[in-house]
């Protein structure tokens, strides 16, 4: 089984779905160790990702990815554009001529989508990070393909994952980003970016199904 283009172009639209409906949350907890604008620039970003989805939905995997990290990069402000455009156009090198992906075409731009994230914010494990979210789930996508999981079954492993990941964020005294400057009192709250990626994967492991 592999995941089309129709259903990453069903990714895309159910991130910005996800991001208009938690816009509010994801600002609420920014507010708490950030600069209080996370869910509007990610529902900002996402609503120019939709709008110009159509225009592309018929080129390939890897061309559609790397409009919506180049849109993202343009039209998303603070931290979150350029990490979160980064990831897509990482992601797009990979999936570059692609129509469909199989499990480990997935896990591939996956993980150079994460890598793309590392190379330019330097997060390392445990720092409060979308990365401390993105590595488990990539870690659960692997040992799903080594146990002859379905892409769907992979996927809801990921999603599983994620969200335990997510919640291990709110005990994390951040060391990246805004959070940082708060030092131990950014611990016991859960990282808005961190939470981004999980409702990321939480819309790819629901398009894998559509």
């Amino acid at each position: 089984m592999t995941l089309s283009k129709q259903q990453i172009v069903v990714w895309l639209t159910r991130c910005g779905d996800a991001f208009s409906a938690q816009k509010d949350f994801l600002t609420q907890l920014d507010t708490e160790i950030g600069d209080a604008d996370h869910g509007l620039n990610m529902n900002r970003g996402f609503s120019k990702v939709m709008e110009k989805l159509p225009a592309v939905a018929d080129k390939d995997i890897g061309f559609i990815l790397k409009n919506t990290g180049m849109t993202l990069l343009s039209s998303v402000g603070g931290a979150s554009g350029p990490l979160f455009g980064t990831f897509f156009i990482r992601a797009a090198q990979s999936t570059n001529a692609k129509q469909c992906l199989t499990l480990a075409e997935l896990i591939q731009m996956l993980k150079e989508g994460t890598e793309g994230i590392v190379a330019r914010g330097k997060a390392e494990p445990g720092d409060k990070t979308m990365c401390d979210v993105w590595w488990p789930a990539i870690a659960a996508l692997e040992a799903a393909a080594d146990r002859g999981d379905t892409l769907p079954q992979a996927l809801d492993a990921a999603l599983a994952e994620a969200q335990r990941a997510l919640e291990g964020t709110i005990p994390m005294q951040a060391r990246k980003g805004r959070a940082s400057y708060l030092g131990e009192r950014s611990i016991g709250h859960q990282d808005p970016g961190a939470t981004s990626a999980m409702l990321m994967i939480q819309a790819l492991a629901a398009a894998a199904r559509a």
